[in-house]
């Protein structure tokens, strides 16, 4: 259990799309690098990230193109204009958006893929030895997506059910005559990989450098449009008649939602995969693992028991649970990281489910805690910092909650709750709480404690990256440059070195 278990220490929720830059989204260009510099200043050990996954439709990256590619959004432009692969007055003339702290994807959509098509097409990307070795660790996935993504550009993003029949059921010849036909937008997909893959190699390599970790974040389940189910048709529950989905994932109705939450995303087979060995997670696993140091897994609880609702249900109240794979599938995932000396984090959040908690024993991985969750009366409340075990990872909120300033405001508590909050963190006003949210996160047995970048630089409700339920203004966020200030840094160095999570 000892080499599950993280190390103590702190660290920032940074998304890299949150990171400075003047074209639009954040990169892994020179804020990424500042922004370790500014970690290691502020004493901390972990940078987390979100997913990093094409996103599509909605802007989401718990819900991308593809499980294992990544976001060509992140290249950065900069260093292509280094290169010789672009001009700065090609860079320039594309508009990136009014607001400098809200990412428009819109503009990004617009503009950024017409600059990767000119850098790819004066690139002699495979000239490069790195090519190869890239080519080498992408071997399980990387032509089914370049091919997928073709093929969904040349159909005006049509989902791939909405394809020919014959490339919708992976007829090998109908696949040949898209090779030929699309050989360039394939190739054109392949090289944006290639970039993302370089450059995010160097800011690992340099955080690694600095001695700062980094926390990968991926969703358990994958889009219905992307190109692993359509690849992997066998890996999911799809009816083979019309190839959608038998049924679709979700969580049932509960004191927050009267009819639950229906997402949608296919439900695996895992049948198939305890079959196979789980070949497909495995591979997963792997190039996740050769991406970051830890890896966070989204609703771990479904590894253990899943809800899966009938497929055309407009809610989840016809939904019913299923058992999962449980450590079948978590002896696959240590098999595959083993090599890489990764590291998993279980969100485990939500209602209790003693199948996870004995699968948490078993495996050693430490799940989540968020102080927000904390203050419900209930002085037993395992989100209470008291109540702590040192194999866990304490938030003060996450991308999916309200900011530290948002959710600690006094019009939006009740009394007793508010006094509960102040005699806990032994503040004497409301406005005190977020910072002594970060003093009992850190001071905590908790191997690590980790807070949102909107929160350490104390930004309102107007900074939330994501509203569960809700459509059109969730992952725009972004720092401003100069935002993380040296009070700040210093701040947050204090409370390491005062709490021992150096």
């Amino acid at each position: 259990m000892a080499e599950t278990m993280l190390e103590r220490g702190a660290g920032v929720l940074m998304p890299v799309s949150s990171l400075p830059s003047p074209y639009g989204i954040g990169t892994f260009g020179k804020a990424a690098f500042d922004f370790i510099d500014a970690l290691v200043r502020a004493k901390q050990k972990y940078w987390q990230v979100l997913p990093m996954g094409p996103t599509g439709y909605g802007d989401s990256p718990y819900a991308p193109y593809s499980a294992f590619a990544g976001n060509p959004y992140f290249i950065d432009l900069e260093i292509l204009r280094q290169e010789g692969l672009l001009e700065q007055w090609e860079i320039d003339q594309v508009p990136w958006g009014d607001k400098a702290d809200r990412v428009d994807y819109g503009c990004l959509y617009n503009g950024r893929f017409g600059l990767l098509r000119k850098a790819f097409e004066r690139s002699h990307y495979r000239e490069f030895p790195e090519y190869g070795e890239f080519r080498t660790k992408t071997i399980y996935w990387l032509d089914d997506y370049a091919m997928y993504m073709a093929l969904k550009k040349s159909t005006n993003e049509s989902g791939w059910t909405d394809w020919d029949e014959d490339i919708r059921r992976r007829k090998p010849e109908a696949l040949e005559q898209v090779r030929k036909e699309l050989a360039e937008d394939i190739d054109y997909w392949k090289f944006i990989q290639f970039k993302f893959w370089q450059q995010w190699k160097k800011v690992r390599e340099y955080a690694a450098e600095k001695r700062i970790s980094i926390i990968g974040d991926i969703p358990l389940y994958v889009a219905f449009d992307s190109a692993d189910v359509w690849s992997r048709q066998e890996q999911f529950q799809l009816d083979r008649e019309t190839q959608f989905p038998a049924e679709v994932a979700g969580v049932p109705p509960d004191a927050f939602s009267e009819t639950g939450q229906l997402w949608g995303n296919p439900i695996y087979n895992w049948a198939e995969m305890l079959e196979d060995g789980f070949v497909w997670w495995k591979e997963r696993m792997k190039t996740n693992a050769s991406l970051y140091d830890v890896i966070r897994i989204d609703h771990f609880i479904g590894i253990t028991q899943y809800f899966a609702i009938p497929y055309g249900e407009k809610t989840a109240q016809n939904g019913h649970w299923r058992k999962g794979p449980g450590k079948e599938l978590t002896d696959a995932i240590d098999e595959a990281i083993r090599e890489y000396d990764a590291k998993i984090i279980a969100e485990d959040l939500g209602v209790y489910v003693p199948a996870v908690q004995k699968l948490l024993e078993q495996t050693g991985y430490p799940g989540m805690k968020v102080i927000e969750f904390a203050f419900s009366g209930d002085r037993k409340n395992p989100h209470l910092p008291h109540c702590y075990v040192p194999n866990s990872v304490v938030y003060g909120g996450t991308h999916d909650n309200e900011t530290l300033a948002g959710y600690f405001r006094q019009e939006c508590r009740q009394w007793w709750e508010l006094q509960y909050i102040c005699d806990y963190l032994g503040v004497s006003h409301i406005a005190e709480v977020p910072d002594r949210v970060f003093r009992a996160a850190y001071g905590s047995v908790a191997s690590a404690a980790i807070f949102q970048m909107q929160d350490v630089i104390g930004l309102d409700n107007s900074a939330r990256m994501n509203t569960p339920g809700t459509f059109g203004n969730n992952w725009c966020w972004r720092m401003l440059p100069g935002q993380f200030r040296e009070d700040r840094i210093e701040y947050l160095a204090k409370l390491t070195d005062t709490f021992g999570r150096e």
